[in-house]
């Protein structure tokens, strides 16, 4: 655990594998997930490499503190935690609210950032009536209201008939997600419009994106990244919101390759 001081005590979990002096690669999840998103993942990446993957808060093993959450205080959260570790020249990797939390950071902190991954993301995800929608289903009948709704959106229909353990994996990781934990993230989600300071980064930059992701379809992802100069966009098909679950071996070898023409390792 890393106790990171701010104006609310927020002490975030994280898992770390790899060599401490290795490059740093770190990882942010997606709503109502938490950082064992990413395992399949991480089995699959070069074990030379120091992976850091971080609860938000309100999420996993992190503190849910009252809301509200602003998009600006999860930012916060994961530079603080870098600094904690002594971690810059990193690689940060994001999804769905993890890659606005990504596009945040490069923008307030690119001391922390040399090269950013966000994936199944965009500047702004959905509109302020889908997300009011969703918030006063959850507030009004629990986060069960969505899940279903989230399992269609998150994952192909291939993974849905074949592989119907990762669904049972990701509804009981939203149903363990504490209720103020997931409407504050829902919330900051719904207010936050990135365009103009993702439009000013310049930093080499990955976009993925699933080709039947019903969150963020692979459209808004490209678009995405065709506002940051030099950026690359890797499609992988066959895959939903939660493309690393579902194919982590394509996943990683995009990930890898990034990492190794950027010269990170």
């Amino acid at each position: 655990m890393i106790t990171i001081p701010n104006n609310q005590g927020v002490a975030l979990h994280f898992v770390e594998g790899g060599p401490q002096d290795g490059p740093a690669v770190v990882f942010a999840h997606a709503l109502g997930t938490d950082s064992t998103m990413w395992d399949a993942l991480v089995a699959e990446l070069p074990d030379h490499l120091r992976l850091i993957r971080l609860d938000m808060r309100g999420h996993g093993q992190s503190p849910c503190p009252d809301g509200p959450y602003p998009m600006g205080d999860l930012v916060a959260d994961a530079g603080r935690a870098l600094d904690h570790l002594g971690i810059n020249e990193c690689v940060f990797v994001g999804l769905s609210i993890g890659g606005i939390i990504a596009q945040g950071l490069a923008a307030e902190r690119l001391d922390l950032v040399r090269g950013m991954v966000i994936s199944n993301t965009a500047v702004k995800s959905g509109t302020s009536a889908i997300w009011a929608e969703r918030i006063d289903a959850v507030r009004k009948n629990g986060i069960d209201a969505i899940i279903e709704a989230n399992i269609e959106r998150w994952f192909s229909r291939a993974t849905r008939r074949d592989h119907p353990e990762l669904c049972d994996q990701a509804r009981a990781s939203m149903r363990a997600t504490p209720l103020q934990g997931y409407l504050g993230c829902m919330e900051a989600i719904a207010d936050t419009d990135l365009y103009e300071s993702t439009a000013r980064l310049r930093l080499p930059t990955l976009a993925i994106a699933g080709s039947e992701d019903g969150s963020v379809p692979a459209d808004m992802v490209r678009e995405t990244a065709a506002l940051i100069p030099g950026s690359r966009f890797e499609l992988i098909r066959g895959t939903g919101h939660m493309s690393p679950v579902e194919k982590p071996a394509e996943y990683a070898a995009c990930l890898t390759d990034f990492l190794r023409a950027i010269g990170h390792f």
